[in-house]
């Protein structure tokens, strides 16, 4: 029989039910069908953690504007196992018993789920070892991002069917993350319901099944024949031998219903699967209608290079430009011009300060024929050919070097950022990263199609990003096609608190990328990608990887920056085994990280514990220095002894 996901979650809505469920949990009162030389596991959470009622008060407190309501729930609960089929899969019936690797993996891959779905708002979570199967206790605060309140309803549904949808969400998630170690999901909508362990105890110890039990006792001097017969003879005895076989016979159809059961669950299953396809290409159909409208204004400014400042008022900033775009419609906010127009070719022409010919060629290289006709409309489609054949294709220009300005822009990034000296000259010394005439780090946009060996991506070549006796080397495809370069982000560098950062004008954000390789040899295929938010929080993650395993990954790894799934090459990431989603520890590094995840399953969560990967960079490095002058001082005092 099929091991099955069990997921349930209660409401704690006063502390004292916080308080009473941590005394059972945490085994701070006796537990009647607890183990007790068998030792809990605290997953989440420290085990010198204040009490869970404290904890949850601080959260509540840090987390939230406002008081919590009178009839709030102050605390979630979740329950997480698996039938015991999954623990021993030999024999299920022997409580107590399971294999040990088996209850690490569960434990795992549900510690984290817990993480990647609720981050910080989980916090604490138990892993039961002293009960006949495996379980976890998890205990979340349910805090509404977008209110900052409580609300258990936002997160896990009200009452009735609202709860009954979002709970069955819940559980196809779990299974979801519980399926790579065989676990399925039960039957969706199944009215299963679980022995509470009082009512459990109190059949155990009723006192007519004692009275039952005392009939088997033998009589004064009545032999073991004599007391045989006499069993055998007893009606009520007999009665009790009808209902164990009825009991039998119920358990084995019951357990042929539960197969029956599943077989239609898959099936329920593979149905959804065929609804979502229908869906899909419903969804191309009417994305073949939307062909006869103009080009949305929003995909337009995100490919001149605006980044959306304010999602409210649909403005955009970029270029020296402050645009607000009203459906068909944009004006110009910025300090020189208060100006505006309507459709996809007058916004080209305003940001780029080109005519006609251009706007319609930059759009033809950026959509397409096909979104270019859109745009034009019907009164230029006769001229849009002509002008796209006449028109020379706009081709990306790198932004001036200026060697002067180098040693600038090093000592910030190696100073202020705390990247590697050995990462950043080795990246300057093959034209990656250098300065321009404004003192801006310009980290240059490559395609993933060619490598040459005169190249860090080279088959011959080896990239020198020497750290604890370790190099970093090419990709070693063996092609020796030269990388084409379709943009660079800028980020300035001048100034105490210089915020500047942005995409080069005319950088083409869907076929160029800032990238680098790390670990493994020349020749190997790419197993893991790292997509972080900038080229700077890039290099940070590859440098806390190399201290965190004290040397290069043993697997070739590439580390990529693309601050928006839309600019990702899903083709290319569809082959790469494994991927990592590493963004800021905000609202929109998790909304990003997820639609990533959502495009490309294969992609697991990485948050840093401070708000980006290079503030966990610089701390990380406090830290060590912190400890070298510790251990400085402890050979001081003894050299003075």
């Amino acid at each position: 029989m099929a091991a099955l996901a069990i997921l349930r979650v209660e409401k704690l809505k006063t502390f004292g039910s916080v308080g009473g469920s941590e005394a059972h949990t945490a085994r701070l009162q006796d537990t009647p069908n607890a183990n007790r030389n068998k030792e809990n596991v605290r997953l989440l959470g420290n085990s010198n953690d204040s009490s869970l009622e404290e904890i949850v008060k601080a959260k509540i407190a840090d987390a939230t504007l406002h008081k919590p309501r009178k009839d709030a729930v102050l605390c979630s609960e979740i329950f997480l196992s698996a039938s015991p089929e999954y623990f021993r899969p030999h024999d299920s019936s022997r409580a107590g018993e399971w294999v040990e690797q088996r209850m690490w993996d569960f434990a795992n891959a549900s510690k984290a789920w817990l993480q990647e779905n609720y981050g910080d708002k989980c916090v604490r979570a138990e892993l039961h070892l002293d009960e006949a199967t495996p379980h976890i206790h998890a205990y979340v605060v349910p805090i509404n991002d977008k209110t900052k309140q409580l609300s258990h309803k936002a997160m896990f549904g009200g009452d009735g069917r609202q709860a009954s949808i979002k709970l069955s969400k819940l559980q196809d998630s779990y299974a979801q993350a519980l399926a790579p170690l065989g676990i399925e999901r039960g039957v969706k909508g199944s009215k299963a319901t679980h022995t509470k362990v009082k009512e459990y105890y109190q059949a155990v110890n009723s006192e007519p099944l004692t009275l039952e039990l005392d009939r088997f006792a033998p009589k004064p001097f009545e032999t073991a024949q004599q007391l045989f017969e006499r069993i055998k003879a007893d009606p009520t005895i007999q009665d009790i031998n009808h209902q164990l076989a009825d009991r039998r016979r119920i358990i084995e159809q019951e357990k042929r219903a539960s197969q029956k059961a599943l077989a239609s669950e898959k099936l329920r299953q593979q149905l959804e699967q065929r609804v979502a396809q229908l869906e899909a290409e419903n969804f191309k159909w009417r994305e073949m209608a939307e062909q006869l409208r103009d080009l949305p204004l929003e995909d337009v400014a995100w490919h001149l290079g605006l980044s959306l400042i304010n999602k409210e008022q649909n403005r955009w900033k970029g270029q020296g430009h402050i645009i607000n775009i009203k459906g068909s419609k944009f004006y110009d906010f910025s300090q020189n011009e208060n100006t505006g127009g309507g459709g996809a070719i007058d916004l080209v022409m305003h940001i780029n300060g080109c005519n006609f010919r251009s706007s319609v060629a930059w759009l033809y290289d950026r959509f397409d024929e096909e979104r270019m006709l859109r745009a034009t409309r019907a009164y230029v489609q006769k001229h849009a050919t002509l002008i796209v054949a006449e028109e020379p294709t706009p081709q990306f220009v790198l932004p001036t070097p200026d060697e002067s300005k180098w040693q600038a822009v090093q000592n910030y990034l190696t100073q202020a950022r705390g990247l590697p000296e050995n990462f950043i000259i080795a990246l300057h010394q093959r034209g990656w990263l250098y300065a321009d005439d404004q003192q801006n780090a310009v980290f240059t946009m490559r395609d993933l199609t060619g490598r040459s060996p005169s190249t860090v991506n080279g088959s011959s070549a080896a990239l020198a990003l020497e750290s604890r006796g370790t190099e970093y080397q090419g990709n070693g495809t063996g092609d020796t096609q030269s990388p084409i370069t379709y943009g660079a982000f800028l980020r300035g560098t001048r100034g105490e608190n210089n915020s500047f950062m942005g995409y080069a004008l005319g950088t083409k954000r869907t076929l160029g990328w800032f990238y680098f390789h790390l670990g493994g040899k020349s020749t190997d295929e790419v197993q893991k990608v790292v997509l972080c938010k900038s080229p700077i929080d890039a290099l940070s993650c590859a440098a806390l990887s190399v201290a965190a395993h004290s040397g290069m990954p043993q697997k070739r790894t590439m580390f990529l920056a693309a601050d928006s799934p839309r600019s990702l090459p899903l083709e290319f990431f569809r082959k790469i085994p494994a991927i990592t989603a590493a963004y800021d520890n905000d609202d929109t590094g998790r909304e990003t990280a997820q639609a990533i995840k959502e495009l490309l399953p294969q992609t697991t969560i990485a948050r840093p514990q401070a708000l980006d990967w290079n503030a966990q960079l610089l701390e990380y490095l406090r830290q060590e220095r912190m400890q070298l002058l510790e251990q400085e001082k402890k050979k001081n005092w003894g050299l003075e002894r």
